[in-house]
């Protein structure tokens, strides 16, 4: 019987994310993705963990539409006298 586990450990957040756990252990230790410790070994709150993909989805959707937006001409106008 699969229970729906709230507190993750690093080899969960891996296959979660579908990264190497050792990825998963430096983005911890940089403050990249929420996490804290038990003694010497990370832990992860999964309801974090789906509000930090859901807050890295939504800036990686507005930074494609601001570069979108970046690259369409800018109009200026200008008076032919």
């Amino acid at each position: 019987m699969q229970i729906n586990k709230e507190i993750m450990t690093a080899k969960e957040v891996a296959e979660y994310l579908n990264i190497h756990p050792l990825t998963v252990h430096k983005y911890a230790r940089e403050g990249k993705i929420p996490a804290f410790k038990i003694g010497t070994d990370w832990r992860f709150h999964k309801k974090y963990i789906e509000r930090w993909i859901r807050e890295k989805s939504i800036y990686y959707i507005q930074g494609r539409e601001r570069r979108k937006t970046s690259l369409q001409p800018q109009t200026t106008e200008t008076s032919m006298k």
